[in-house]
């Protein structure tokens, strides 16, 4: 067990010494550490710290730290100064998929196998909490994001990918929802060994982002959308320039500059405490339409960016992608017209089923389930994939893969692009 308090301790002392040295640094016209430097320096200092207090608890005549209880003080000492404080042991455990914090005392972490347990406390107080989050809010993403009475909700990426949640004021308690990011590079072939898609589907969609294909990824909360969605972005060759639009930075396509050495990642920005400076979705999506992107991937559209999303995808910048929140493949149509009756430009649902006959070629369904069968494992899979075929009053629409006897989809019906597809490799009926 580590002794929080003096974690806390320490980590005021490492940082006070920390901030010190920037100090010199400047004074003396030296350039500043780079933030590996830093972290190093920090190590150094950490260690100081440490041998530090074992002398002074010697000279007290008390028993210093032993081994471990050193390099656990200094694992959280690190932690809390570049890290996320006590939630870093959870998101170091590869086994955990969701964090669920009810208060700073009431942490349910959810793993890959199904399990949810409880876990320790993450924080001393709901406060403590409260600042932890807020100290995640100034340094996570391309600007400071507030958490407070006057912005009680907050959405970000955390330095490992991870996608948090939070609320304040709004609930009794503090409330905070991590989504891990388990799987950060990711390829098709990943998830056919994983059994979310058949080798099939594999091919088909290789060949669906090589014909440079619109394709909109549906499901519901923690289905694997996002996932998914950064298995096709790979798929993309790696001369063409991608622009990503998000609410809160999770993709990561620009941290393998080996696989796109050319991204522009675009993050939505919130109005100051003054209701200033906001930048929407609908806005970052127009100005990427200016930046000469090869294709714009659109993180999760949850509003009227929508619009905005269908009309680029219809004025040459094929081979789109996004993440939308639906029931079923057929769903998302009526999704999608509910959030363009939201924008400012309240398009009726013909108009809308229009654009988006013009503007998506494949909507990929994915959910999860828990497999009782397998001690209740959760898997998650595409079940349907269905292929826009043009409008009359509403969508017109073929399920090309519909749920297999185990789930995951299976071909059902003639794809109308077939020799489009077939000249980018893919050849239907091949298992």
């Amino acid at each position: 067990m580590i002794d929080h308090s003096l974690v806390k301790r320490f980590r005021q002392e490492v940082g006070d010494r920390l901030a010190h040295q920037r100090r010199l640094d400047q004074a003396n016209g030296l350039a500043a550490m780079t933030g590996e430097d830093e972290r190093q320096f920090a190590r150094a200092l950490i260690s100081q710290v440490l041998e530090e207090h074992a002398r002074s608890e010697i000279g007290l005549g008390r028993t210093p730290p032993t081994v471990e209880e050193e390099e656990g003080l200094a694992a959280g000492i690190h932690a809390a100064l570049f890290g996320v404080g006590r939630l870093q042991p959870l998101l170091d455990d590869p086994d955990v998929e969701n964090i669920d914090i009810n208060g700073c005392d009431r942490v349910f972490v959810s793993y890959a196998d199904g399990q949810e347990l409880m876990q320790e406390p993450v924080a001393d107080s709901d406060d403590e909490l409260i600042e932890l989050i807020q100290i995640l809010a100034a340094y996570s993403g391309l600007s400071s994001r507030p958490f407070d009475t006057a912005n009680p909700q907050l959405d970000l990426r955390l330095p490992d990918g991870s996608r948090l949640s939070a609320v304040m004021d709004v609930t009794i308690r503090p409330a905070v929802s991590i989504r891990r990011a388990r799987l950060g590079k990711v390829f098709l072939s990943d998830l056919v060994g994983n059994g979310t898609i058949s080798p099939e589907i594999g091919r088909f969609l290789t060949a669906a982002v090589a014909a440079r294909k619109n394709i909109m990824i549906a499901g519901s909360t923690n289905a694997g959308k996002t996932t998914l969605l950064r298995a096709l972005a790979n798929e993309i060759p790696p001369t063409e320039r991608l622009i990503t639009v998000e609410r809160a930075l999770e993709l990561g396509l620009d941290q393998f500059p080996e696989l796109h050495p050319n991204v522009v990642a675009f993050e939505q920005r919130l109005p100051n405490s003054e209701g200033q400076g906001e930048i929407t979705m609908a806005e970052l999506v127009r100005r990427s339409l200016r930046m000469n992107p090869s294709r714009v991937i659109v993180g999760e559209v949850l509003g009227d960016e929508i619009v905005t999303m269908l009309n680029a995808m219809t004025q040459g910048n094929d081979g789109s992608l996004s993440t939308i929140h639906a029931n079923s493949s057929m769903e998302v149509f009526n999704r999608i017209a509910t959030y363009a009756l939201q924008a400012s430009e309240r398009l009726p649902i013909d108009a809308t089923h229009m654009l988006i006959a013009g503007a998506i070629d494949f909507v990929v369904f994915v959910e999860k389930r828990n497999d009782y069968q397998r001690g209740g494992t959760l898997r998650r899979y595409a079940s349907s994939i269905r292929e826009v075929n043009g409008c009359d009053g509403r969508v017109l629409s073929s399920e090309v893969f519909v749920p297999g006897p185990d789930g995951p989809a299976v071909p059902h019906a003639p794809i109308a692009c077939l020799q489009e597809l077939m000249a980018h490799g893919y050849t239907p009926g091949v298992w």
